[in-house]
């Protein structure tokens, strides 16, 4: 497993948003976690990342405790999340927003006379092309993000993770506002990703499209984890019930 968390906890003003939370994430899958609006899951993702400190509980990536490190720190182990809403720079170019997440080393005083950063500057570019190109958005290179649709950004988003070489990636909704056409062309890409070694974890809304690709389902309820399987995870008594209840 490359990431696990043991009866990971969370509170609010005494609302207990996470309680228990114990989870698994297999390396090189994906790995969804549902349940309805109010169940804990964007909470356990920002617990998870650092964002929050947990209360109780604790986090383990590649047998290595980070249990509420911050997420600079969370981020050089080698996990990246995206959010819920895309934050591109908007009058930058997808190229250059591309670039944004990279620590360049000419940005140190002490490397800035060194012909290295020039060197590695021009790796990184190329890099960028070569990831553009295989999500498909490479006729996009130059455009200004804000002329971007939803889906473009999702692609984007996606993008500028695979730039950091992290080997999880966390990712909160990232079909919202996405055509199905698109949100299907995205989880592909996710897959052939998952298949040259990088893990996902993902929180999502929209079961009609993406339960299909996933390789373990988590469903939280209030705060807890109230069923994981596969598919067949929804059908559970309790999993609807939780739905219908919601």
């Amino acid at each position: 497993m490359i990431l696990q968390t043991f009866n990971l906890s969370k509170f609010f003003e005494g609302l207990k948003a996470l309680d228990g939370v114990s989870i698994s994430v297999p390396r090189d899958s994906l790995t969804l976690i549902i349940g309805p609006n109010g169940s804990g899951k964007t909470t356990f993702i920002n617990t998870v990342t650092g964002f929050y400190r947990a209360d109780g509980g604790r986090v383990e990536y590649e047998g290595k405790d980070i249990t509420n490190l911050p997420p600079h720190r969370i981020f050089s182990e080698g996990i990246v999340r995206t959010f819920q809403i895309s934050r591109p720079f908007k009058k930058l170019t997808v190229l250059e927003n591309m670039l944004i997440p990279l620590n360049n080393p000419g940005e140190r005083i002490r490397n800035t006379f060194i012909k290295n950063w020039i060197d590695f500057e021009r790796e990184q570019v190329e890099k960028a092309y070569e990831i553009l190109e295989f999500l498909n958005i490479d006729h996009l290179t130059f455009e200004k993000a804000e002329t971007l649709s939803g889906g473009q950004l999702r692609l984007l988003e996606i993008g500028k993770a695979l730039m950091t070489d992290a080997k999880l990636i966390a990712m909160d909704e990232p079909l919202a506002g996405v055509a199905p056409s698109l949100a299907h062309e995205i989880l592909k890409k996710i897959r052939e990703l998952c298949e040259s070694g990088k893990t996902f974890l993902i929180v999502e809304h929209r079961l009609d499209i993406i339960l299909d690709y996933a390789d373990k389902i988590y469903v939280m309820g209030n705060g807890k984890v109230i069923a994981e399987g596969g598919r067949e995870v929804i059908e559970k008594p309790e999993v609807v019930e939780v739905y219908l209840g919601a």
